[in-house]
């Protein structure tokens, strides 16, 4: 099994592939004001196995389109939308994110919980506009640097595995340049990587690596979660994900 079979078996199991909450998803609904009532179209793009995606069918009165280019995370995303009740408002879409067949202005809302970053926050930023109507509403969670500098070794890391990562501020600027109006933001709290990512990460290596025959190449994953891991526990005060909300002008 190559490493990328690997990392899907690793996560799709996970209620989330990556840091978030439920709490924290209505918490980003109430800061963009968004109607509940009303129909809407929403898009949650990069949605994983659903975390988010089920949420907002049950609050919202939308017919949302989740879009993950991996179908394995689409096939639970299903399962999970069925024993919810809400699998009528969700419409999976196996597709990369820079190649969305939306139509211009087709959106009322663009959601993306910890999935921008595979094609960089400046460039989903810009490629996803025309797909919103004017006053459409993009909420996203973008890897953030929560201090001016940081140790070596973090920054290191980072650069490493995602060199657009930056501060706050330099991520408002991309989107106004991009033609959004900033209208909310906030740091996700620890709980949000601990409990809800991290730790029922953790609880299954062990099942993960006796499924895999214990391979050198599923302990090198391993290892290198549970280093990023590490990181987080110890340098928790310098990066989290940030949730930015945005209104795009007309």
């Amino acid at each position: 099994m190559d490493d990328y079979k690997l990392l899907i078996d690793l996560h799709k199991e996970n209620y989330r592939q990556g840091p978030g909450g439920d709490a924290e998803t209505e918490l980003a609904l109430n800061l963009a004001m968004i109607d509940r009532t009303a129909p809407l179209k929403v898009a949650d793009i990069g949605c994983g196995t659903g975390a988010s995606t089920i949420l907002l069918a049950r609050l919202l009165n939308a017919q949302i389109t989740a879009v993950d280019f991996l179908q394995d995370f689409l096939d639970v995303l299903c399962q999970r939308a069925e024993s919810t009740g809400v699998a009528d408002k969700i419409s999976p879409l196996a597709r990369s994110m820079d190649d969305l067949p939306f139509a211009d202005e087709e959106l009322d809302v663009i959601w993306s919980e910890g999935a921008i970053y595979n094609i960089g926050f400046q460039k989903g930023i810009a490629e996803w506009r025309r797909f919103l109507k004017a006053g459409g509403l993009l909420v996203a969670t973008e890897i953030t640097w929560l201090t001016d500098s940081r140790p070596a070794e973090l920054q290191k890391h980072w650069d490493s595995e995602y060199p657009e990562i930056d501060v706050a501020s330099a991520k408002i600027k991309v989107l106004e340049k991009h033609g959004f109006s900033p209208i909310g933001y906030f740091v996700l709290p620890e709980h949000c990587w601990l409990e809800e990512y991290y730790r029922p990460m953790q609880a299954r290596f062990e099942d993960f690596l006796n499924r895999n025959g214990n391979t050198q190449e599923a302990r090198e994953i391993v290892n290198a979660e549970q280093h990023e891991i590490d990181l987080y526990k110890m340098y928790k005060s310098h990066v989290s994900y940030g949730v930015y909300i945005a209104r795009k002008l007309a």
